[in-house]
């Protein structure tokens, strides 16, 4: 394969920077430009410094909102891979237009620049969401399981999700449109379920689980996620263009087995759990089918879920000075309709 350019969006952030880095092993004659906006949840430190060195990695700070600066990386890109988004459903609640702004709007930007230079884009792919499908009606939830998004943020994802499949309906602009299940691991915020657990084990502290804790994913370790981005990129784009591909394993487990793995892990008593309301828009079950992946793509998800539990608090074990600064963000506080405050 001839040596590319990509433009990677949000690609300071935990999935993107993972990626990045991934790609950049992987493809020692790519070049890879950086897009992003370093909002709370973006860190420069996510990416190699040698990559910098080298001149294989650019970082521009910056909106994919702006058009003059989306025109001028995207004329330089030979795929775009669309990471940039707001992600945290509980901050949906407490605050729903800056995910339409950056989610929707945002994507509209991404989209319209590489339709405008169409010539040198040879691939859009749309990191998406299982968010955008809601609570399993059937399981295991394919690609074509009805879209019932519960809350602000899988709302966004969703519009966002069906724009993408529209420009190539439209304009025949060869996207692809990829819906990762619950992603962990390494690196992650600490908003997210899985790191929450883990350093609040790791501290020795109480693990907060939302109701019973019957609530179940499909948990997805990053560089899964990561393998099935280049399986997209590898494909000749006649086999992919307009296509949606799920990613997970086929395994979901609910959150209060997830809370109960990580004090095992940790060397730490079930004592610890505590529960509390349940979260406002929860999903009760995400479960992937990952036939057509498999199929379509050759990918299977190669991380188990004690592995990439294991693999995931190592790091945060060894990496506290990384992570302790995010402590305060663990929670959210979300206003309800009568104007109280509760912390998700």
């Amino acid at each position: 394969m001839s040596a590319r350019t990509l433009l990677v969006t949000g690609g300071a952030g935990f999935i993107g920077a993972r990626f990045v880095t991934n790609h950049l092993a992987r493809h020692p004659r790519d070049r890879v430009i950086v897009l992003d906006a370093l909002t709370y949840a973006g860190n420069l430190g996510n990416l190699p410094e040698d990559a910098v060195r080298a001149g294989r990695l650019e970082f521009v700070h910056g909106s994919v909102r702006s058009p003059a600066l989306m025109d001028a990386l995207t004329a330089r890109a030979d795929a775009v891979v669309h990471f940039a988004a707001e992600t945290h459903v509980p901050r949906s609640i407490v605050d729903s237009l800056v995910f339409l702004e950056t989610d929707v709007l945002g994507t509209q930007m991404v989209l319209a620049q590489a339709l405008r230079h169409r010539g040198r884009v040879q691939r859009v792919v749309h990191i998406s969401s299982s968010e955008v499908y809601g609570s399993a009606v059937t399981t295991p939830m394919d690609e074509e399981h009805p879209l019932d998004p519960c809350t602000p943020y899988a709302a966004a994802k969703c519009g966002a999700d069906r724009l993408v499949s529209s420009f190539w309906h439209t304009y025949g602009l060869p996207v692809v449109i990829l819906r990762p299940f619950n992603n962990y691991g390494p690196g992650q915020h600490l908003e997210k379920l899985v790191p929450r657990l883990v350093t609040s084990a790791l501290d020795g502290e109480p693990l907060t689980v939302h109701g019973s804790g019957a609530a179940a994913r499909d948990w997805v370790f990053v560089d899964d996620t990561c393998d099935a981005i280049e399986r997209v990129l590898e494909q000749p784009a006649a086999d992919v263009a307009g296509e949606v591909f799920n990613v997970g394993t086929g395994v979901a487990t609910d959150v209060l087995t997830m809370a109960r793995k990580v004090l095992a892990l940790a060397g730490r008593d079930e004592s610890l759990v505590a529960h509390t309301e349940e979260r406002p828009g929860q999903v009760q079950l995400h479960l992937a089918a990952t036939k057509k992946a498999t199929e379509r793509l050759g990918f299977d998800a190669q991380v188990g879920l004690d592995d990439g539990l294991a693999r995931t608090l190592a790091w945060y074990r060894e990496q506290r000075a990384r992570w302790e600064p995010q402590r305060w963000m663990r929670s959210v506080p979300v206003v309800d309709g009568e104007g109280r405050f509760t912390y998700w």
